[in-house]
């Protein structure tokens, strides 16, 4: 037997190509149908009609009463949640800022009120709109386990229930291309199962008799039985349901700096205003150069410059993120993504594509385009991800198809078909004759953790495949600049076998203490844990179903967009978009920047507040100059803060 040299195939998958069973259908709140985001639309549409009139100069009866509407639509909200925490003996910034907004309308800044209560409210409908997604893909989730089951009843024959009606003990039966109604274990029958929404591995796997299967899997081409072996209400996508919800609600919020303080503040500045104007009252002082005095205080007093200190770096990153394809969802975490410490990453999709392709082709009697041409011809009738896969190879090389008849396909085994007169059979090692070199390839395939499939043209071993999830080529630079930021290696996290996992981690340079595979969901959200439990602000990137619980449970998370199931895009906290794993690293680092101009911004505008303070509580500050000097150390701050939309600002390391 001849041998020629094998070689190793870089072709791309189809832009289209997605793990099925991967996305959950979706049933989104729309953003109009919450009072948060109509109040605000409501608001910054009356706030961009008034402002060109007012910076034109038009008469006041034409841009005062818009305003005055940006105050109702906008503040009423946050007003009225004040008031409600005032009954409850708490001071918030909520009230302070329209409070703010109020005294600046009453001294004529309109415009610095009317923006002010713009960004409170915006920033209120962008939090409710988070949580509404987030509880549209928990709900959505359902979706994937079926609503009824075919059950078999003792003499044979066949029913369809509910599947909330399946108690322990139940038989099922799974037919082809049907959801696994419960978790079970397989009783009679051999299939291959995509549980890709479970445990993220990228090929079906097989499944006989004795193997587990979960609830919304989807079955291959076999039919099997399957024994109940869990309540449905305590199914894994059950489970999965109920861990979102409790970490997304468990989850202790990080809060921006003005929030941190606004306790203190907020008492702070209204006892010193209060006592600015009713200590002089009792000493004699006349009541309007008290009142002026007092309300100048308050100006220049106010967080506002603070506010907005901290928001517009924060805002720039953001938007200098989502250019490069990076969906960050709120400032909030824009900043925990600079805080992070350790990271972790899901195999499947993260550092791989996410699609099995065709990586090596080893010939032993035909050159390796005729051992390609006649696996693509027998496999293209196949539906298999496998099949694809070579097909997908073949049409990468431009090599033209014979057909194929006769076709068959038996689950856990392969394809047969006949090709130019011959019996192609395309399969798995352990069904076909399999000796001397052809075992040699096999066992090397199989110990780089590739799935080897062997061709055999009537009988004789024509040379074997080998198929695997490719890493992306991005991925080893991404480890290498994700452990330079955070000083310690990325872990990775899958639910994939061993094997698989240890060859990824070795392209990408994770270190093997540091692979943790065969993850349920539920232990990939325990690992996680762990590290926070030992004060770790943790980072976890994944894209699957079985990424969520994880994702929502960690310090902050990030979902790979292309492939990403809805319920990981809308629980993690980032989405990248383009699905370039270069981006998380350049992200972190963005955010990192972002912080330092966040500090740079409160010492400018702390400097000015408390200059300003002193000013008017042991001199005399003139009411223009303390709003001009207000409004001075806000427009500094912004224009610090907006040094992040540069394009450099992206591309600049930690």
């Amino acid at each position: 037997m001849s041998s020629t040299p094998s070689s190793t195939l870089s072709s791309s998958p189809a832009p289209g190509d997605v793990r099925e069973g991967a996305a959950v259908l979706r049933r989104r709140t729309r953003v109009l149908a919450l009072p948060e985001a109509r109040w605000a639309a409501a608001a910054l549409l009356l706030f961009l009609l008034a402002l060109p009139l007012d910076l034109l100069g038009a008469p006041a009866w034409t841009w005062a009463p818009l305003y005055a509407a940006v105050y109702v639509t906008g503040g009423w909200e946050p007003g009225w949640a004040g008031l409600k925490a005032l009954k409850d003996k708490t001071l918030d910034v909520d009230l302070l800022m329209v409070v703010a907004a109020l005294g600046a309308a009453a001294i004529g800044q309109f415009l610095d009120g009317a923006l002010l209560i713009v960004i409170f409210a915006t920033s209120g409908a962008l939090e409710a709109v988070a949580t509404a997604r987030t509880a549209d893909s928990v709900r959505g989730l359902l979706d994937l386990a079926p609503t009824t089951a075919t059950r078999l009843r003792p003499d044979g024959t066949e029913e369809t229930v509910p599947t909330e009606r399946l108690a322990v003990g139940d038989t099922l039966l799974i037919r082809p291309g049907e959801r696994v109604g419960a978790d079970g274990r397989v009783l009679a029958g051999s299939t291959e199962i995509d549980q890709a929404t479970i445990t993220g591995e990228p090929l079906p796997v097989p499944k006989r008799p004795g193997d587990e299967v979960f609830a919304g899997t989807l079955n291959g081409t076999g039919a099997v039985r399957v024994r109940v072996e869990r309540d449905p209400s305590d199914s894994v996508i059950a489970r999965i349901v109920r861990m979102v919800e409790e970490a997304s609600e468990t989850k202790a919020p990080t809060q921006l700096f003005i929030e941190k303080i606004e306790q203190r503040y907020s008492i702070g500045m209204v006892t010193a205003t209060l006592a600015l104007f009713l200590i002089p009252l009792a000493l004699g002082a006349e009541v309007r150069d008290t009142l002026l005095r007092a309300m100048t205080f308050m100006i220049v007093a106010s967080p506002c410059a603070v506010v907005l200190a901290t928001m517009p770096p924060l805002l720039s990153a953001i938007a200098n993120a989502g250019r490069h394809g990076v969906l960050v969802k709120s400032a909030v975490v824009m900043e925990r993504l600079g805080r992070i410490d350790t990271v972790a990453l899901d195999k499947t999709g993260t550092l791989t594509e996410g699609v099995p392709q065709v990586t090596d082709l080893r010939p032993l009697t035909v050159p390796e385009t005729d051992l390609l041409t006649l696996a693509a011809a027998a496999e293209h009738p196949s539906e298999h991800p496998l099949a694809r896969a070579v097909v997908e190879a073949a049409r990468a090389r431009g090599l033209a198809l014979p057909p194929a008849t006769d076709f068959a396909s038996a689950p856990g085994v392969g394809v047969t078909a006949t090709v130019r007169g011959a019996t192609i059979r395309v399969g798995a090692p352990s069904r076909l004759p399999v000796e001397g070199p052809a075992a040699a390839a096999v066992r090397d395939l199989e110990a780089a953790g590739r799935t080897a499939v062997v061709v055999t043209r009537d009988g004789d071993c024509l040379g074997v495949l080998g198929i695997a999830d490719r890493v992306r080529p991005d991925a080893p630079a991404t480890i290498a600049a994700l452990t330079a930021l955070t000083g310690t290696g990325p872990l990775l996290l899958t639910g994939d076998n061993e094997r698989a996992a240890h060859r990824v981690a070795t392209e990408v340079g994770i270190a093997g203490d540091d692979v943790h595979a065969g993850l349920l969901p539920e232990d990939k959200v325990t690992a996680v844990r762990r590290l926070t439990d030992r004060d770790r602000k943790v980072l976890v990137v994944g894209d699957g179903v079985n990424d969520a619980p994880a994702l929502a449970a960690a310090h902050t998370g990030v979902a790979m967009g292309r492939a990403g199931s809805d319920l990981a895009l809308e629980t993690a906290d980032a989405v990248v978009v383009r699905d370039e794993l270069t981006a998380v690293p350049q992200v972190v680092a963005l955010s990192r920047r972002a912080h330092r101009l966040v500090t740079q911004n409160l010492v400018i505008a702390g400097t000015f507040i408390a200059a300003l303070s002193l000013w008017d509580l042991f001199g005399t500050l003139p009411l223009p100059l303390g709003v001009a000097g207000h409004e001075g150390s806000t427009v500094l701050v912004g224009l610090n803060g907006l040094r992040l939309l540069r394009e450099k600002a992206w591309r600049t390391g930690p």
